[in-house]
Formats: structure tokens, sequence, C-alpha cells
């Protein structure tokens, strides 16, 4: 039914008058964009959405029914309702956002984005982060990116938004803008202003700022592509010296030119690994030193430690293979004893038995 609800969307925003293709445009995004925290919208909020789009119901009444319809399922156990509903309050709360035709290039504005985005889901939503903070990154070998220092968050974010405010675009030619527009976002991700949802509120700025640019961003590529969006927005932030590893916005650039020059890079999420081009087959073994496993197996791996509730889906894009590849990966794997699925096909998540960081 949800796989339905996508083909539709995509039915509005070839067939349907500027007004439905522009919501149509919106909710897309807004729904894609809950992969990069590995969230699933609900079947009844895709139902929702297209009552939007149809005009049959504002945006406001849309979010009403998703609050009521969350009201009603208080109580219940299922495991993964709280994230399902974090995806469904989120989404319509994008579409929103990318319909209003207001923007401003300020702190405020940046940190109104993320209040509005997830009041009511996070106690600190729209407030700075206090804390410092690490996350281990299935692109990075389970290492983290040196997010900005707590106590400098304001600071460094005010000096980056008046300094882009203060740049001109004037005279400069597409290759240039990309290039300059690019840094900037990457800079303004690796503050990570707030304790979540930082990809998800840079990706709204991006795209508001870029139409107050005059670019007419479809917005297809942030509801597509969102993981390759922040696996490129990491690698453009890490360094290992030690390793030969040095951060690159190259991969970031090719996400922007596709965006915004039309053009048509390949854009693989196992492209972006910092050990995609020097994995060899066999070259991870398992506690006895006896169990080879292929570069395939290796990254699939990787990734599902990483993000214990992933897909067969997400495990395809990872590694840039089909889903059929995927689930024949993954049997193989708990065949060897080095995976675990618990729970089940829809609420389940995967157990790592053999600890993919000690390399």
């Amino acid at each position: 039914m949800i796989k339905f609800a996508i083909v539709d969307f995509e039915e509005y925003i070839r067939q349907s008058e500027p007004g439905k293709k522009e919501r149509a445009q919106a909710w897309r995004t807004a729904i894609g964009l809950q992969d990069v925290d590995g969230l699933k919208p609900s079947e009844y909020l895709y139902q929702t959405a297209r009552k939007n789009i149809d005009g049959d119901i504002t945006i406001k009444e849309a979010q009403s029914l998703i609050d009521s319809y969350y009201i009603s399922k208080a109580g219940r156990s299922e495991s993964d309702e709280d994230r399902t509903e974090e995806a469904d309050k989120v989404s319509s709360r994008i579409a929103e956002i990318l319909s209003e035709k207001t923007f401003s290039l300020t702190p405020a504005q940046f940190t109104s984005i993320h209040r509005r985005l997830f009041s009511g889901l996070f106690e600190f939503a729209g407030q700075i982060r206090t804390w410092n903070i690490t996350k281990k990154e299935w692109v990075l070998d389970g290492e983290t990116v040196l997010y900005a220092s707590s106590d400098m968050i304001s600071e460094t974010l005010e000096y980056d938004l008046s300094q882009e405010k203060a740049f001109s675009y004037k005279g400069l030619s597409m290759d240039e803008a990309v290039k300059h527009f690019t840094k900037f976002i990457s800079n303004l991700w690796q503050i990570h202003a707030f304790g979540e949802g930082n990809t998800r509120t840079t990706a709204v700025f991006a795209i508001k700022y870029l139409r107050s640019l005059g670019f007419k961003v479809t917005n297809d590529m942030f509801a597509e592509n969102s993981w390759y969006f922040r696996n490129a927005l990491v690698r453009a932030n890490y360094s290992n010296l030690a390793e030969g590893i040095h951060e690159t916005t190259e991969y970031l650039e090719l996400f922007f030119r596709n965006l915004l020059l039309g053009e048509s890079h390949e854009l693989k999420n196992r492209n972006l690994h910092v050990s995609a081009q020097s994995i060899k087959p066999g070259a991870l073994k398992s506690q006895d030193d006896t169990l080879k496993l292929s570069i395939d197996e290796t990254l699939a791996l990787k990734y599902i430690e990483a993000n214990s509730r992933a897909t067969q889906k997400e495990i395809a894009e990872s590694i840039g293979k089909s889903i059929a590849t995927a689930k024949r990966l993954t049997v193989s794997l708990q065949e060897k004893g080095l995976l675990i699925r618990h729970n089940g096909k829809r609420y389940g998540w995967w157990e790592v038995l053999l600890p993919m960081l000690n390399k």
C-alpha cells in the first residue's frame, strides 16, 4: 500500500496542476528525508498526505489528523511506534515549511526550523545543545566526525551565517557557486547545533536558502538520496591522516551538481565508505580466524552494525546492490553465525555477533 502511495506522488508531480505538483514535491521530500535517521512513515501518513495534495484538507488539518491519530493509539506497545510517530509528524511539518514562501539567513531561522520540526518530540526542540556529542558512522567504520564544542555553537553558528550573508554570488560561474554553497552547507552541518535532527534541519534550511537565491529546487534529490546526502556531509567533515583519509566535499558537490545543474552523477553510498577501495575479499575473519567474507558481506555487515533496524532496501542501497542480493547476503551471514534477526520482519532488528569495529 505504501509503495502505491509513493507512485501516486510521482503521478502528481508529472501530471498535476501546479498547486498539486508543489504539494506533492514537498511531501515527497519530507518523507524521503526521514531516511537519514532510518525512520519510516505510516500508511496513514501517506493517506493523509494524498488528501492534502488533492486539496481536500489544508496542511494544518493534515497535521491535526496525524496528531489525533497518535492520541488514539496512546498506550499501545508496538516497539516502533515512537519512531513512526516522529516520522509522520516531522514529515507533515517539513511539508508545511517547504510550502511557505518565507526565509531569512539567520540563526533564528535555523533554530526556528528545528523547533517547528521537533516540537513535542524532543525536549530540546529549537534549543542549542549544551553537551558534546559523538556519533558512530557506518561510512567511517564506526568513527565519528568532530562536531563543534557545545560552548562554541552559538558563536560559530552566528559567524558562519553572517559570513554567508555578506557573501556575494555575483560574477561567479555556476561551478564556483556550487562549490561555495557546498562548503557552506557542509560547515553548517558540522556545527551540529542540536542534540538530534541536525541533518533534516540542515536539508530544509538548504532548500529554503537555495530558493531564496533563485534556484528552482524540485526537491527530488533530497527525496531520493537523503542517506547519501548525510553520508556525503560526514565525509566532508572527517580526516584521519594516519589512515590517509582527508575531509572532502567532492561527494557532496556531486549531490548539489545533480540538484542544481541537472547533471547525472552516480550517487552510491558504497562509494563514500572509507574502506570501499581497500577492503579485499577475505580480509575480515571471524574470531577463530577461519571464516572469510566477501567485500559485499563485509560492507553489509558494517552497515547493519551501525543501523540495527536497517531494511533490506537500505542494506541494498548501502552496498550498491539489488534487494535480492541484500537478502541473500543477510541469509548467508546468519548461516555463518555472524548475524541474528530479533522480533520478526516488521518490528525486528539485527544483532551483529562479530564486532566489526575491531579492525
